[in-house]
């Protein structure tokens, strides 16, 4: 049975350990801490963390640490003396960690339809059947939203195919693609599109067309093949076995055109339900076998479907984060026994902790990503703060409507509702956030909180959202307190960035 993270206990008494008439404010910078393993982790607001023990922390807060003592070195290492610090540096360091503020948004959800062929039990789109093709996205609607996308400041510009099935639509994502190609011989940004789909749509001529425009491809599986087909049903065949198949021949294709098999892969997310939570070791290597580097333990969402199938699929965040460590470890020991596949929650918090870069995740960056890093556009034009927020717009509440394509951009980023999700969803507006330890590497999603507490700043001492953030990087604590040379190792590779440059549109060009 894996133990579950608990709420930490002080490793001693701090009334007895700290004395605040002996606290030493200037000696060290602003910290906050959190007890882990009989120990304190230490961090900085710019993300610098130690682990220390008892009387190691008494002496940075009465800041009785000796000049010439390993301490006082690994405290100066780390940017916690405040007389060491280089403050230019870490301006520096500050800058680069929050690029992200100084331009908007950079992820462009298109939902091209409300239509799908299968009927997911835990559908967060609250999709349409196949026959109701008054719900796709028309070429005026996408050609105008093409437009307000390229009004970003971004330098960069990802453009985002969802659904429903996205290849339902497929004229229109053809017609998004060459439209905006055409714009950004001119704007000359970073311009890349993925597609999010089943892949049962898919068909030769179709795939040779993505690879063509170098479109990134990402696709669901849940699990095994038994698992998969239960909860992602396909009325019309064997829906693991053909998305798998079309897995397999779009890596085949990667491989033929000379990318590196170990970076170009299609990425393939599962959706953790209730009949899942025991299966931590065949996820991982259902993933292993489709020959996946990475696979993404996403909990059920609040949004759509799952809000209604919560009674027969849902379950406690406990019950997740069983379920969670369980896979993490299992997927150490493969790395161990030289498994190359790692875990994306971990990847992105290790990154934060031990790589010093913000991977700009948007679920866990303050502000967070709602409006200022990303926006959904809905088929008939409205415009959504992100793609969850049109998922609680198609559960019957416009509550993340911002406006429509016949605003400008600037009423967008600027009317009353974008400025209310960007305070929702600052770490420093939330009272328990502001002396949390993870501060530096967490964030806030406003729909989430919205869609469980009613309110778009949510609750944080119990809200489900932070028990399972607050868990993950408890866990990763623990893993980093007592990793050998291998782990480190491994975590280091986890947090390797390679770009993949492939994917980008060539600049000024059509």
């Amino acid at each position: 049975m894996i133990a579950l993270p608990t709420a930490p206990r002080a490793p001693t008494d701090l009334t007895g350990l700290i004395d605040l008439r002996k606290v030493k404010a200037d000696f060290a910078l602003p910290f906050n801490f959190r007890a882990i393993d009989g120990a304190f982790f230490v961090s900085t607001a710019l993300g610098d963390w130690i682990i220390l023990q008892p009387a190691e922390f008494q002496a940075l807060c009465h800041g009785t640490v000796a000049p010439d003592s390993p301490l006082y070195a690994r405290l100066k290492e780390r940017n916690f003396i405040a007389a060491e610090l280089d403050l230019q540096a870490q301006a520096r360091r500050w800058r680069d960690k929050h690029q992200f503020l100084f331009y908007g948004p950079t992820l462009h959800a298109f939902v091209l339809t409300g239509r799908c062929n299968f009927g997911c039990q835990y559908c967060h789109s609250s999709i349409v059947g196949m026959t109701r093709t008054d719900t796709d996205m028309s070429i005026e609607v996408a050609e105008r939203a093409v437009d307000m996308a390229f009004h970003t400041t971004s330098p960069g510009l990802t453009i985002e195919f969802q659904g429903g099935e996205p290849l339902a639509n497929w004229e229109v994502l053809q017609h998004i693609v060459e439209y905006a190609r055409q714009k950004n011989a001119l704007a000359g940004k970073a311009l890349s599109f993925s597609l999010v789909s089943n892949l049962t749509l898919l068909d030769e001529e179709k795939l040779d067309y993505l690879l063509d425009r170098k479109i990134q491809i990402c696709t669901s599986i849940d699990g095994p093949a038994d698992a998969h087909n239960k909860q992602r049903i396909w009325k019309d065949g064997d829906g693991f076995e053909t998305t798998t198949r079309w897995m397999r021949r779009i890596n085949e294709r990667y491989q033929e055109v000379g990318l590196d098999t170990n970076l170009y892969r299609v990425e393939a997310l599962p959706t953790i339900t209730r009949p899942l939570l025991t299966r931590a070791r065949d996820i991982v290597d259902t993933f292993v076998s489709l020959g996946c580097r990475a696979l993404f333990l996403r909990k059920l969402d609040p949004f759509g479907f799952a809000a209604r199938s919560a009674k027969t699929l849902g379950y406690s965040m406990d019950d997740f984060m069983r379920f969670y460590m369980e896979a993490v470890e299992y997927i150490i020991e493969l790395n161990k026994q030289g498994v190359e596949i790692m875990e994306r929650n971990a990847a992105i918090m290790l990154s934060k902790m031990i790589a010093d870069t913000e991977p700009n995740y948007l679920d866990l960056r303050t502000p967070g990503g709602a409006v200022i890093g990303q926006l959904g556009y809905h088929p008939d034009g409205t415009v959504f703060s992100s793609d969850e927020g049109r998922m609680v717009a198609a559960m019957g509440d416009n509550a993340f409507l911002i406006g429509s394509l016949d605003n400008s951009y600037q009423e967008l980023m600027t009317n009353a509702s974008t400025r209310a999700l960007v305070l929702a969803s600052t770490n420093d507006g939330q009272p328990d956030c502001v002396s949390c330890a993870y501060k530096p590497y967490c964030g806030q999603q406003p729909e989430y909180n919205y869609k469980t507490q009613g309110s778009i700043q949510g609750r944080m001492r119990d809200s489900a959202w932070c028990r399972k953030h607050k868990s993950i990087f408890d866990f990763l604590a623990h893993r980093l307190k007592n990793a050998d040379e291998a782990e480190w190792q491994m975590f280091r590779r986890w947090t390797t960035n390679r770009s993949q440059e492939h994917f980008l549109q060539e600049r000024g060009q059509i």
